[in-house]
């Protein structure tokens, strides 16, 4: 019989325990900050009814959503006729539930079927994996982890503000330094469209836009005449490209661009009530960058926007979100309106790895190793291990009686900074020979002042 080889699903990958630890690092400051503005956390199970997911994610969405076969004879609804007429006859036969394709959605139907408990606002946060039946290509997964946070049943303006005020403690914590946190307002992008005299059309205006960075404002031109947008429009336009640097500039400025569009210069308005809320909070606005030509998920958001984006490394985007008014509309319950924004917990990684940002001390590791000569040393050994993890210090035994080399070769591959060395001297004596592994240093301490010693190191 041949042996398999095993292998993994395309687009799915296995986290070793070092990237567990850096993950972890990442998950759990996110999670303090989350706490510290008190969100709560929220758990949906991984399949959802495909009732529930179909038709929210447009058509193209829907095709990339991973169904999951009926248990038991999955074919036994299905009649030669059903596949005659394709998969659309045969797909509700066969399947009845999905694999989730992003959090938002399980959040909304969550919101509807407790809204009777839930007490508005309701603040929010998830963070698990969500599959989606994509190509797979770099830095694209079928299953990703998704980290979200959001707000809902209230229009205050905090939500904004406090959406800054984590994505910036999370990155300080994290030690990124060099970031920008765009911001934008749906309103203003209505405004902008209205004031060059295309009302209505600020979506084709935006997608255009978008690609400024990429192809530069000449070919931004050509593809906005392409979809028809007048001579005029275009020259209207062309101020906003070439806007001063400076968030109150910009702001100036668009207050006489937008003159006319009432819309618009409500969008300035909340914008800079934002702003304003931030100074009176104590916090300034380094990496906030007003960004006039912001556009994400526009069929979908209608207050303010943000992207945040890592400088001077390979991956743009590492967060984003917005506010919108109706989240819960398509399961019957209108006017949940709310804000919220999630964090690529998968760049984040790649972000930090490239700038070597990850604390070389692991906190995850095993801080001391106890090696023994004998079936003595190992008895002794069993106490000393059980005073150490009393103390909340990572321990370990060594398992097996073997010659102490191939101990402390165990110690070195797994990075165990100390090593406990016990003789029978030391076991008469009641005290604990001490190496520190990486500058060969010896002592020999009781078991309380090891324990003093680790505390001090790793700062419990």
């Amino acid at each position: 019989m041949s042996v398999q080889k095993p292998s993994l699903p395309k687009g799915t990958r296995d986290f070793g325990p070092l990237q567990m630890a850096r993950r972890n690092f990442i998950l759990d400051t996110i999670k303090d900050t989350f706490k510290l503005f008190g969100f709560q956390q929220l758990e949906t199970p991984a399949m959802e009814n495909l009732s529930t997911l179909t038709g929210k994610y447009g058509d193209e969405g829907d095709q990339l959503l991973f169904k999951i076969l009926n248990s038991g004879d999955f074919l036994k609804n299905v009649d030669p006729g059903d596949l005659e007429n394709g998969t659309s006859a045969v797909l509700p036969k066969v399947s009845e539930k999905g694999l989730r394709y992003d959090l938002t959605v399980p959040f909304a139907r969550y919101v509807v079927m407790n809204r009777n408990e839930i007490s508005f606002p309701f603040k929010r946060f998830q963070i698990q994996p969500v599959w989606r039946a994509d190509r797979p290509q770099k830095g694209r997964y079928r299953e990703f982890y998704q980290c979200d946070a959001d707000v809902v049943g209230t229009d205050s303006l905090l939500c904004e503000v406090e959406i800054i005020l984590m994505i910036k403690r999370v990155f300080s914590q994290l030690g990124l330094k060099d970031y920008s946190i765009k911001i934008n307002n749906r309103k203003i992008l209505t405004g902008l469209s209205q004031a060059i005299g295309e009302a209505g059309r600020e979506g084709e205006l935006c997608v255009a836009i978008d690609k400024l960075d990429k192809i530069g404002w000449e070919k931004v031109q050509e593809e906005l005449q392409n979809r028809n947008f007048t001579q005029d429009a275009i020259q209207k336009l062309s101020p906003i490209i070439y806007l001063k640097e400076g968030n109150q500039e910009k702001l100036e400025f668009l207050k006489s661009y937008l003159s006319d569009s009432a819309i618009g210069l409500q969008g300035i308005a909340e914008l800079e009530s934002v702003l304003d809320m931030l100074q009176a909070y104590g916090e300034d606005q380094t990496h906030v960058d007003f960004d006039v030509v912001l556009a994400r998920g526009l069929s979908y958001y209608t207050g303010a926007i943000f992207e945040v984006k890592a400088h001077h490394v390979s991956i743009g985007s590492v967060s984003g979100g917005g506010r919108y008014d109706n989240l819960t509309g398509v399961f019957g319950l209108e006017g949940v309106s709310g804000v919220g924004f999630s964090f690529g917990v998968d760049r984040l990684y790649d972000v930090m790895d490239e700038l070597g940002l990850f604390p070389a001390e692991d906190l995850d590791k095993t801080q001391v190793l106890i090696t023994y000569f004998d079936e003595n040393g190992f008895s002794y050994g069993l106490k000393v291990l059980n005073g150490l993890r009393e103390a909340g210090i990572a321990a370990e035994l060594y398992p097996d009686q073997a010659k102490i080399k191939k101990q402390f070769t165990y110690a070195d591959k797994k990075q165990i900074p100390y090593v406990v060395i016990l003789g029978d001297n030391e076991m008469e004596a009641g005290k604990l020979s001490v190496k520190e592994l990486s500058s060969g240093e010896q002592e020999t301490l009781n078991l309380e002042e090891l324990v003093i010693k680790l505390k001090s190191l790793t700062g419990n």
